[in-house]
């Protein structure tokens, strides 16, 4: 029997099963759809996909390097508890490792992990451990050196925090140490000239509002104003921060006594911009009643 389109549709609407795992069962069951969904749930998917509505917010970030380049890569899950999970934590290494290989997050969903895509190999541990989780996203970065560094690893490589910095020149332990200055002070970007000048106009903007309600001269509220970027800048640019290791020293002049130039950074943090949703204690548990 043929396996149409609308087929697809009606089976991922009723089991919200993925568009792949839906298409499989049509054709495993011959476009039997009651059959196709019990094929699903025998397999997990469909119980997986019931899941997939709560909010994943917890989870781990876990870094990899290998030679020049390194990726960071967020999974979320539900709660804590998954995070510190031995299994839950093998997965994320593995899929850490799987995306030295790939260009971005979508590649990654798609990419072999011991003989599965990763998305499969997320969904079958949704369906095992009973928890909603995701592969967020992944971010890569390459250097002469790349160094990096987790806070407070919940295990090898990973954490809540991931950091990795690209190097030209100065050592890995030099490299350490900006990781882990970045790792405190989450900077906006690099230098002045990387940051988005959205940022730079929009606080530019709020310094001339403060400026003229103090009702001076505008020469004075200009020099002002100038005086007031040049500490943001020195607020949320790499370079130009006090280096946390040294504070007499910016990162920037840190950099150029150890005979290294930072050319990038990344810094990745579980949950970030991810609105959790608070339930009620009681209303939780009459929902899991029934």
């Amino acid at each position: 029997m043929a396996i149409t389109a609308a087929m697809v549709k009606e089976l991922r609407e009723s089991t919200g099963a993925g568009m792949m795992d839906a298409k499989k069962a049509l054709t495993e069951t011959d476009g039997d759809m009651d059959a196709a969904t019990d094929w699903l749930r025998t397999k997990g998917l469909a119980k997986a996909a019931k899941k997939s509505g709560r909010t994943a917010a917890e989870g781990l970030v876990a870094v990899a390097v290998n030679g020049g380049k390194g990726v960071a890569v967020e999974v979320n899950s539900e709660t804590d508890f998954v995070a510190k999970n031995a299994e839950f934590q093998s997965m994320v290494g593995g899929i850490a490792t799987t995306a030295l290989g790939v260009a971005d997050t979508d590649a990654l969903a798609e990419a072999d992990m011991g003989g599965k895509p990763v998305a499969t190999v997320i969904t079958d541990a949704i369906a095992k451990i009973g928890e909603n989780m995701a592969l967020r996203r992944m971010a890569a970065i390459e250097g002469d050196t790349v160094v990096s560094y987790v806070h407070n690893a919940a295990t090898d490589g990973m954490g809540k925090i991931g950091v990795l910095v690209a190097l030209n020149g100065g050592d890995a332990a030099f490299g350490k140490q900006v990781a882990m200055h970045i790792a405190a002070t989450n900077p906006a970007s690099l230098d002045e000239a990387s940051l988005d000048p959205a940022i730079v106009e929009k606080e530019k903007q709020v310094q001339i509002d403060i400026a003229r309600e103090s009702g001076k001269p505008e020469n004075i509220i200009e020099n002002m104003i100038k005086g007031r970027m040049k500490k943001f800048m020195a607020e949320i640019t790499l370079v130009n921060q006090a280096f946390v290791i040294n504070p007499d020293l910016t990162v920037g002049e840190a950099a150029k006594e150890a005979g290294a130039t930072i050319t990038g950074f990344i810094r990745m943090e579980v949950g970030e911009g991810i609105e959790k949703k608070e339930e009620n204690f009681a209303e939780e548990v009459v929902k899991m009643q029934g």
